[in-house]
């Protein structure tokens, strides 16, 4: 694993979109997120959150808000601490099936609707804020940035894991928008996992901002056992495909599996593809 990066804080100047701009692309993302089942993917996925809540090191009893945290995967890893939760997503059903996990394994989790951009909590509440793959979406990310730390306490903690563009999901992501481009005028979410932007958006409110590579290893029956699934239940893909004519989703099928082909190290006709992401530990001043 390679060591931890340690980012020097200094001071940065931000920038936004406009608002009525990025309202729309947000409102078409939730539709987007709203599709399909997260679920079934994000469960798969639970061992992220477990490493997370390490990296932390959170102590029973700490307050912590998951943020765009999906059907609930480090706000069950840090239930399990001990600790108390509130999980949030503005996606209702996701929060549904997060209150499932959580009453299966009877763990106290405060389950509430919630804009990562404008979360509905008093300045310094919580003395660990969370998010896992989620924030990293947000159309306006020096907005979403600025409510992590506005809701953090000082001394707290802010621990967030985001893809890489280099990595699997980064390179999937880039694969869908040569079909889809982006909407103009916003940035990429694969910025989040990148050491220059966190440092832009984290460092004037920042003790200090420790970054990990890490991977995470997409195990799945096959190629088109991952893309069967992926079409199926992931959002921004099942939403992709519906949009192209049949031409362009061959074209688009042909290159995922291109892409699987040259990361899968699996040998066995199963597939086994590492996604490098960044883990990422934020100390608030």
């Amino acid at each position: 694993m390679p060591a931890a990066t340690l980012i020097a804080v200094k001071p940065s100047v931000q920038t936004s979109a406009a608002s009525a701009d990025l309202a729309v692309i947000k409102a078409r993302q939730k539709t987007a997120w709203s599709s399909g089942n997260y679920a079934v993917v994000g469960t798969t996925l639970q061992i992220v959150g477990e490493e997370l809540c390490e990296a932390l090191d959170l102590s029973a009893g700490s307050k912590v808000l998951d943020v765009a945290a999906g059907n609930g995967m480090a706000s069950l890893a840090a239930a399990r601490r001990w600790c108390n939760v509130v999980s949030t997503d503005y996606v209702a059903s996701l929060l549904e099936q997060g209150r499932a996990r959580a009453a299966a394994e009877g763990a106290a989790i405060e389950f509430q609707e919630a804009d990562a951009e404008a979360l509905p909590f008093a300045d310094r509440s919580f003395d660990a804020v969370l998010s896992t793959f989620g924030v990293m979406f947000t159309p306006n990310q020096d907005k979403a940035a600025a409510e992590l730390l506005r809701v953090c306490k000082p001394g707290g903690q802010i621990g967030l894991t985001n893809w890489t563009p280099d990595g699997f999901i980064g390179q999937m992501f880039k694969t869908l928008g040569k079909y889809l481009p982006p909407p103009a005028g916003t940035k990429s979410p694969l910025l989040w996992g990148t050491r220059a932007r966190l440092t832009e958006m984290f460092e004037p409110a920042s003790a200090w901002i420790k970054t990990e590579s890490r991977h995470y290893n997409f195990r799945y029956r096959s190629a088109q056992h991952f893309l069967e699934v992926f079409r199926t239940y992931y959002g921004p893909m099942l939403k992709a495909f519906l949009a192209l004519e049949t031409p362009q989703q061959n074209r688009l099928e042909k290159d995922l599996y291109d892409l699987i082909a040259r990361m899968n190290r699996a040998d066995n006709g199963t597939m086994v593809v590492p996604s490098e992401y960044l883990e990422v530990v934020i100390m608030k001043r």
